[in-house]
């Protein structure tokens, strides 16, 4: 009997999920796995932790809901609290299962630990399959051998490529093993959530929302609204279920191919599909330049700054600058786990500029406070507008006044965010505050 280990990842979903498909297919017994690493809990690197309680609660939302979808087809999912290498060597010694079957990992810890796993069991077949992309491996083949410097030149290489068919829901699983019932964590319901919150976790809440955009008139006016500061009908607002995998990309697509056919295609469709595209290219960006991915230099050669002010960062991080613009954003994210595209920019150019900050302590700070945060998107996108990245026109500088004057010149979002509170002096006068070199990242 042929045994198979499914170890979840970035696709907490029942729909168009090749791997889970794959694996369906191919094995006799199946373990569905998800393992809790306490170390995106810890505070080791920037003053951030690796997962805040936003995306904690997220997390914990779209693991109940597919836990209660794999039981409707007599499976479960295991869940272990741990590092994944030592979680799943247990399993593997356990069990011996004949393959181990994952999404393609765009993040380098992930690639890291498959590799160690792979070195250590030699005898299990990986089988990796692409659930976190709009392109297979095999259709980025020839953008691989010679990755684009800009997302410019790889757009133009990819928008040819045809997106495949969404796979159909999985109906039928394997089922799972006898396994130690207390090994089994189970996930409590979870909590109400408050009037505030802005999304739900899971696949439930992610194809309801789908659903709900592509059923209105709101993709014929993306375009116009994507660079609004508030309000979730301004933007697709697919972002956090995709970085969560409980949404698959190619499902959004197939969804706004159809939108077209019944609507009609213009600027705005294009747009959402334009977004998508930006999100592509991080994650291949991602796997192309590893550890580079977290150098204080990006994939550039030239110096950057390095320095930190923690008074300054400080004042970012809580709102409480001078900028009555910045503080509204950063209370927003703070309270929702979310900010608008046209938000991060600014607030990063201002940590950039303004503060003269390491970029990388705001990369961590999104990290922990995000909601949508996904490893390649988040440091690739701070390294684009720190100037360390793949914008061939360098550092990014958005004038705040300006930004105010056209995002929000009544001064609604500034009010309703609170952000003319608590505007301190980024500076102090004592040694506490001079500048120190931050250690390296992700080494």
């Amino acid at each position: 009997m042929n045994t198979g280990l499914y170890w979840l990842t970035q696709d907490l979903r029942l729909d168009d999920n090749p791997v889970l498909a794959h694996a369906a297919n191919s094995c006799d017994h199946l373990l569905c796995v998800y393992i809790m690493d306490p170390s995106l809990e810890s505070r080791p690197h920037f003053n951030s932790v690796r997962m805040g309680s936003k995306r904690q609660r997220f997390l914990h939302e779209a693991l109940w809901d597919l836990e209660q979808q794999l039981q409707s087809l007599g499976q479960r999912l295991l869940l272990l609290k741990g590092d994944p290498v030592e979680q799943l060597s247990q399993l593997i010694i356990r069990h011996h299962p004949g393959s181990l079957h994952l999404s393609r990992p765009s993040g380098l810890y992930e690639s890291k630990q498959l590799a160690i796993l792979s070195k250590r069991f030699p005898f299990m077949k990986v089988e990796l399959d692409d659930s976190y992309t709009l392109y297979t491996r095999d259709q980025m083949r020839n953008v691989w051998e010679t990755f684009p410097a800009s997302f410019s030149k790889f757009r133009r290489a990819v928008e040819p490529l045809q997106v495949s068919p969404p796979l159909p829901r999985i109906q039928r699983l394997p089922p799972m093993p006898v396994v130690d019932n207390e090994v089994i964590a189970t996930l409590p319901n979870p909590a109400p959530r408050n009037s505030d919150d802005w999304f739900t976790g899971g696949e439930l809440a992610a194809q309801a929302h789908l659903a709900r955009y592509f059923t209105s008139d709101l993709p014929l006016h993306y375009k116009q609204v994507r660079n609004e500061l508030d309000g979730l009908e301004k933007g697709t607002r697919f972002s956090p279920w995709l970085a969560q995998g409980s949404l698959s990309p190619r499902r959004v697509v197939h969804q706004l191919k159809r939108y077209e056919q019944q609507h009609g295609a213009n600027d705005s469709t294009y747009w959402i599909f334009f977004e998508l595209l930006w999100r592509e290219f991080f994650q291949w960006y991602a796997r192309e330049h590893g550890y580079r991915l977290f150098h204080p230099r990006g994939i550039k050669s030239s110096p950057t700054l390095t320095s930190f002010y923690p008074q300054r960062f400080k004042a970012w991080c809580e709102g409480s600058t001078p900028w009555p613009l910045i503080n509204a954003c950063m209370h927003q994210l703070r309270q929702t786990g979310w900010m608008s595209n046209r938000g991060r920019q600014i607030v990063a150019s201002c940590l950039v500029n303004e503060l003269q900050l390491d970029w990388r302590y705001g990369a961590a700070w999104f990290e922990q406070e995000l909601i949508d945060y996904d490893v390649a998107s988040n440091w690739g996108n701070w390294q684009y507008l720190a100037g360390v990245g793949a914008d061939p026109k360098g550092k990014r500088h958005f004038n705040i006044d300006k930004q105010t004057q056209l995002y929000d010149p009544d001064h609604a979002f500034i009010e309703h965010w609170h952000g003319r509170s608590q505007q301190l002096a980024t500076d102090h006068v004592d040694a506490a505050d001079w500048p120190i070199i931050p250690g390296r990242y992700y080494q």
